[in-house]
Parts: structure tokens; C-alpha cells; sequence
């Protein structure tokens, strides 16, 4: 990868250490590998080569989690739908950036997690309705995702809104997630490597480090499968607030970057 070759031994420690934690981070929650990635990449190189060296190694994480995760065919069963309603909204979300690249995406996101967080912590989040018509909203919150990605880059926040809603239990929440991720990732595979210019030799110096941050994964699937769904529940929310700092935070950097 151009800009890494010689880097030398600190820049591979770097980034194995990434793929590490960040697969780990995945596989413990079945989010947050290119959150977690992407950035801590892009201190070492540009962009463009951060998406590329983590896109291979996040495929990776999401295929370990729903191979060693239990409750694949359930999750499929009832949700699989949902990858084609975020694909939806992840193409009119594109059309929307593209049409009005200025407006703040991220903020937006990040107050509409902030308002979940609070209507969470006053302990208003069991939202019947939508137990009760769950097929009536998966379009709607599919669609969100798909928004959300399209604008922000980042899919999770609105279908872990509606999972946690139907209160599903963990290993069906991440099942349900993943297959989502992994289609949605696919697609971004594909399309940087028909139109994106990303050649195989490129695709192919990141393919230890998915096999690195695979490791990772299945040691943090290891650590989900023994914790209570409590426990899960409560990570998951702090990982939403994450979500939202870090989108503020790049937010920030972005504008005061380009002022």
C-alpha cells in the first residue's frame, strides 16, 4: 500500500494493534470495527488508504462473528429483509450527500442518539408499538440505516435503536446486525473495485491484517458469549455514545480543518 512499505516495523506494530483491538471491539459487540479503525489508520496515512486497509480485515470481523455467533438462521428468518431496506436508504442517503454536501449529517445523528440516550436512561425506551408491528417498522428503521450510512458513514445507530426496541437477546441482536454490515460492506468492496480504482494487489497486502483482526474477532465473540444480556445491553449503550461523541468529534475536525 502506497505510503506504508516503509513505514517500518513501528507502522506494522501500529496497525496490527488496530486490527487487534478493533476486532476485538467487533466481535465483543457486533459493531464498531470501522469506527474504531478507520481514524487510528488514518493517523499513519490518508483517507482513501485507511477505507482500503480496513475494509478486507471489517469483512473478516463480520463473517467471524456470524459463523461462530449462535442464532444466524433465526436472525436471518426474521430479519432478512432489512439488508435490502438499508440499501435503499443508503442510496438515497448517497443522493442526498451529494446534493447538499454541507449539512452537518453527523450532528444530526449524533443528537438523535443523544435524545435515545436520555429517553434510555429515564427508562422510556420499551416502546410496545413497535414490538407489536415490528414488519410495519423495519422499513422504516432499514431505511434509516441506510440514510445514515449514505450521509454519515455510519449504519449501526438506528437498526440498534429498533433491535433494542424489540428487545432481542444478544446473539440474535448481532446476527441481525451483521448481516446487514455484511452486505452493505460487500457492496462497498465492489464498488471500489469496479469504480473505485482499487487494484488486487492493493486488496491483497490487506488480507493479513484480516486475518489479524478475524483473531481479534473471535476472541471478542468469546468474551460476548459469557456475559449476561444485561451486561451486553448496557455496552451497547455506552457504544452508541461513543458513536456519537466520535461523529462529533469529526465533526469538529472536519470544519475547524477546513476554516
Amino acid at each position: 500500500m502506497p505510503g506504508l512499505e516503509a513505514g517500518g516495523i513501528a507502522v506494522l506494530t501500529w496497525i496490527v494493534l488496530v486490527m487487534i483491538g478493533a476486532g476485538f471491539v467487533q466481535g465483543a459487540l457486533g459493531i464498531g470495527f470501522p469506527m474504531v479503525a478507520t481514524p487510528l489508520i488514518a493517523l499513519i496515512a490518508d483517507l482513501r488508504t485507511a477505507v482500503i486497509m480496513v475494509l478486507l480485515p471489517c469483512i473478516a470481523t463480520v463473517v467471524v462473528s456470524l459463523v461462530r455467533g449462535a442464532s444466524l438462521r433465526s436472525a436471518v428468518s426474521q430479519f432478512w429483509m432489512m439488508p435490502i431496506y438499508s440499501l435503499i436508504g443508503a442510496a438515497i442517503g448517497t443522493r442526498i450527500f451529494v446534493a447538499f454536501p454541507q449539512f452537518p449529517y453527523a450532528l444530526l445523528i449524533a443528537a438523535l442518539i443523544f435524545c435515545y440516550l436520555n429517553l434510555d436512561w429515564l427508562g422510556r425506551t420499551e416502546w410496545p408499538l413497535v414490538k407489536r408491528h415490528r414488519y410495519l417498522f423495519a422499513p422504516v428503521f432499514g431505511v434509516l440505516g441506510g440514510l445514515s450510512e449514505g450521509t454519515a458513514n455510519v449504519a449501526a445507530p438506528p437498526l440498534i435503536v429498533y433491535y433494542l426496541a424489540l428487545s432481542l437477546q444478544p446473539t440474535t441482536l448481532v446476527q441481525a446486525l451483521n448481516i446487514c454490515f455484511l452486505t452493505g460492506k460487500s457492496t462497498q468492496f465492489a464498488t471500489l473495485t469496479i469504480a473505485g480504482g482499487v487494484t488486487a494487489a492493493q486488496w491483497a497486502f490487506t488480507l493479513p491484517f484480516a486475518a489479524i483482526a478475524a483473531g481479534g474477532a473471535l476472541y471478542g465473540v468469546r468474551v460476548r458469549n459469557r456475559i449476561e444480556a444485561a451486561t451486553y445491553r448496557r455496552w451497547l449503550v455506552r457504544a452508541l455514545l461513543a458513536i456519537a461523541l466520535v461523529l462529533c468529534v469529526q465533526y469538529a475536525y472536519r470544519h475547524w480543518a477546513g476554516a
